[in-house]
């Protein structure tokens, strides 16, 4: 909406009522504009730049660095969510915790933006669904596989704690955080302004305990000890989400989450007591990811 005011031909009333209405249109295109960006765009920015990181609204709480492209994915039947990053000047990338049934849109994605993906690191041996490393690595050359040590699964790089995965001018810095299983990593980026917690820590939960080497004391020890003594704004980026939350802060979790603001004892007796039905995949899934999952596919 534009409003045209000759002030030449007003008094000094109507000019200072066309700068307030200039002002105020200027202000609800941008809201509008804004929102818009939300709607259709969560998690990037918005403008002519590809990566989304030379005019950022939204974006700017989701990828506080510059020069780091971010994207969340989801997958429907596991509620899964796979995370893409990426330096946008080398656009080297890494992607992490990917699904078999969205291998083909992540592809997509990674070839319209150009993108040059280094490592497909898994959080740990899934049990809810397979992962799609295996078959990345046939489409694209020199992508390297990576998952914990400890997880007992095949890949081209096994981490251990203090691991650096570096794409461009950027890194992820590997905690290890075992309790939903003995290979649960969560993985820093280097200003810590983002954390990717696996199963190991859900936004207002955390992962199960009674499966896969599931340890409830574990668990709380390592969440409170390596992602609660991060800052309490740093972005906690789920594996999982069941109620449509995209994302939570060390802060928020620290105060809210009704399970690990308790005792540890008291955690240890709630974990005890879920009684939950295993997950409907696990018997294909669980084989599957130990070989980088490549197993019947």
């Amino acid at each position: 909406m534009s409003f045209v005011i000759t002030l030449s031909r007003v008094t000094a009333a109507h000019r200072a009522l066309a700068l307030t209405l200039r002002l105020r249109a200027n202000t609800d295109g941008l809201s509008r504009a804004v929102t818009e960006s939300r709607r259709f765009s969560p998690g990037i920015g918005y403008g002519s730049d590809p990566l989304g990181v030379q005019r950022r609204s939204y974006c700017s709480r989701m990828a506080l660095k510059d020069g780091l492209f971010f994207r969340q994915l989801f997958e429907a039947e596991s509620s899964t969510y796979t995370y893409l990053l990426a330096d946008s000047d080398t656009k080297e990338a890494v992607l992490i915790d990917p699904v078999l049934e969205t291998i083909e849109r992540d592809l997509k994605l990674i070839h319209e933006l150009g993108l040059d993906l280094k490592v497909a690191v898994n959080t740990h041996c899934h049990a809810d669904h397979i992962t799609s490393t295996g078959l990345m690595k046939k489409r694209l050359v020199g992508l390297k596989s990576a998952i914990s040590k400890f997880s007992g699964a095949s890949a081209d790089i096994h981490l251990l704690a203090g691991d650096k995965i570096t794409f461009g001018k950027h890194y992820l810095t590997v905690r290890e955080t075992p309790g939903h299983t003995d290979g649960c990593v969560s993985l820093v980026t280097d200003d810590q302004s983002m954390v990717f917690t696996g199963d190991a820590l859900l936004i207002r939960g955390c992962g199960r305990t009674d499966f896969q080497q599931g340890c409830p004391k574990k668990l709380y020890q390592s969440v409170h000890q390596q992602i609660f003594s991060l800052p309490d704004q740093c972005l906690v980026y789920p594996a999982h989400d069941y109620l449509g939350q995209t994302a939570s802060t060390v802060g928020e979790e620290r105060r809210f989450n009704p399970r690990l603001t308790k005792s540890e004892d008291e955690f240890v007796n709630i974990m005890d007591n879920l009684n939950l039905p295993k997950p409907k995949k696990i018997d294909i899934s669980v084989p599957a990811n130990l070989v980088c999952g490549v197993h019947q596919v």
